[in-house]
């Protein structure tokens, strides 16, 4: 068993409770409540679930090579790391373009990605 893939799946799947819940409170009511036309709310709302989707998907896909390594498993755990720090870069990306006071805390979902893609690169060494 690899301990880090555990870690880092187990820790996708807290980060996915984390997005359904309070995300959901905090950005998407708001947002379907919001004055956007129709097409691009529609589109916003499918999106934000279809991020949820991918991060209980990652979580399966490391905890499944944490339990059963898989030949090939190294190659899809950097691209699970890899996909986890662009979600990071993209994060932090946002908020340091943004006009606020403590940027990187305005968004701290990064705080919560960075870890995972940390945890899957160490397991995958």
């Amino acid at each position: 068993m690899n301990g880090w893939f555990l870690a880092a799946g187990l820790t996708s799947a807290g980060v996915a409770a984390i997005h359904a819940r309070a995300g959901g409170r905090d950005v998407v009511r708001p947002l379907l409540a919001g004055n956007l036309s129709d097409e691009p709310r529609r589109v916003l709302h499918a999106v934000w679930h279809m991020v949820t989707a991918d991060l209980i998907l990652a979580a399966a896909a490391l905890i499944g090579l944490a339990l059963s390594p898989q030949p090939g498993g190294n190659m899809v755990a950097w691209l699970l790391a890899a996909h986890f720090v662009a979600y990071t870069a993209v994060f932090l990306a946002i908020s340091l373009a943004a006009d606020w006071s403590k940027p990187w805390l305005r968004l701290p979902q990064w705080l919560l990605l960075l870890p995972v893609g940390a945890l899957t690169a160490v397991g995958a060494l």
